[in-house]
């Protein structure tokens, strides 16, 4: 390189690259690459609020200011659906998560002579981060690292203890694998631990499968205004904020629809909101009725339960969409369909309803990629994508999100 460059966007990896293609791992948009390699900062780059940044495998994209990191998770977005050669009729402001957000996480802590690490895996690596501070979890999350540090300290073994914690509405429900809890000592530790910290449930998989050993009242998640019981491991949107972003997306794109297939519910994110959709848009014609679709069969029960202890006009049905999706005439029942699949897609369930006559579709995405490649089959099935938004609910993280919007 003989002439200086600049960064001009950011890979869907994380590094910077420039127009010439240089890619530069902790680069920003505006920073200069000089003919040594030196990195001059610009406009964009950010000083890194973490001192874990670098290390950590939680954050990749710290050094990026607000306007360059929704940038990134807008482009993202947006090159995955022209990628598809798709016509993108209105692309929506980008959604970014704030800081000390994320309500659900996965740690990890290992004992160790010199001390437990308790933290996220190093980037690209299996060895821990011992966390002192976290820019993304709830605080109410970080709040249990000392006392976990702790607790794995006096009773952790040689393997790697796998830590998920995530928030309900009782407060925190924390999960522990690979511990073992032999006498009465680590029995009334784990007690302490879970009384101590007002934790709404602790469980312990001690290698037959997790065990609940504290709850003091059963565990729920509201959805709008819905308590759904909690399943061990049952799916949530990672913060709060993103999951109302994206509902209320739904529910706009979906107003008026009578009748809605929710496939791959889950516990009912979309499904109770969208319930009530149709009596706030026009009151004469009462709530709309929804179909939930899921195969965890946990999932599927809470949902129903919620239903049918609320009396609304959800039906929980149990199937797996993969091997058995919806055929074209169960399709055609329905004025819409709503689906958020897992990161691989959908490309079953999406060749059917292309086969359909349905004539209104919303799409959740957790990978542009896979979603780019299901909403080309919807284009040429002569669907339009009329709205489609970016989605960035794990900050700093090169992971991002999407709604989206499909008409014929």
């Amino acid at each position: 390189m003989n002439q200086p460059q600049t960064i001009v966007r950011i890979a869907a990896r994380g590094d910077g690259v420039t127009a010439e293609g240089l890619h530069v791992a902790g680069a920003a948009p505006g920073d200069t690459i000089l003919p040594d390699g030196t990195v001059e900062h610009g406009p964009h780059h950010a000083t890194p609020p973490c001192r874990h940044f670098g290390t950590c495998g939680g954050c990749d994209l710290q050094h990026l200011d607000d306007e360059a990191l929704a940038g990134f998770i807008t482009d993202r977005v947006r090159f995955a659906a022209e990628g598809q050669g798709l016509e993108i009729s209105e692309l929506l402001p980008t959604h970014v998560s704030p800081p000390h957000s994320r309500r659900r996480a996965t740690l990890h802590a290992l004992a160790a002579k010199s001390g437990t690490l308790l933290g996220f895996k190093e980037r690209g690596s299996h060895r821990l981060v011992n966390l002192k501070q976290c820019e993304i979890l709830d605080p109410k999350l970080f709040a249990l690292v000392k006392p976990l540090r702790r607790f794995v300290d006096r009773f952790g073994g040689k393997a790697a203890v796998d830590i998920t914690l995530s928030l309900s509405d009782q407060g925190v429900e924390c999960s522990l694998k690979n511990i073992s809890l032999e006498g009465l000592e680590a029995t009334a530790a784990a007690l302490a631990l879970a009384q101590d910290n007002g934790l709404a449930r602790l469980s312990i998989d001690q290698g037959y499968g997790p065990e609940t050993v504290w709850e003091p009242e059963p565990l729920t998640q509201s959805l709008s205004g819905v308590p759904v019981p909690v399943p061990g491991g049952a799916f949530l949107q990672a913060t709060p904020d993103a999951e109302q972003r994206i509902v209320a997306d739904a529910q706009e794109w979906l107003s008026g629809a009578q009748t809605i297939a929710d496939l791959f519910a889950g516990l009912g994110t979309f499904a109770f909101a969208l319930a009530d959709n149709a009596k706030a848009g026009n009151p004469r014609e009462g709530n709309a009725k929804v179909v939930a679709v899921e195969a965890a069969s946990a999932s599927h029960l809470a949902c129903k339960a919620a239903a049918n202890m609320r009396q609304k006009p959800v039906t929980a049905v149990h199937r797996d969409l993969f091997r058995n999706p919806l055929q074209p005439d169960e399709i055609n029942k329905f004025d819409a369909v709503l689906l958020d699949p897992p990161r691989a897609g959908a490309r079953e369930q999406i060749d059917q309803i292309a086969q359909s006559q349905i004539g209104r579709v919303v799409y959740v995405s957790c990978n542009p990629s896979s979603w780019a490649k299901d909403a080309k089959r919807l284009i040429d099935a002569g669907f339009t994508l009329e709205k489609l938004r970016p989605v960035g609910q794990f900050r700093w993280s090169t992971h991002v999100e999407l709604t989206s919007y499909f008409t014929r």
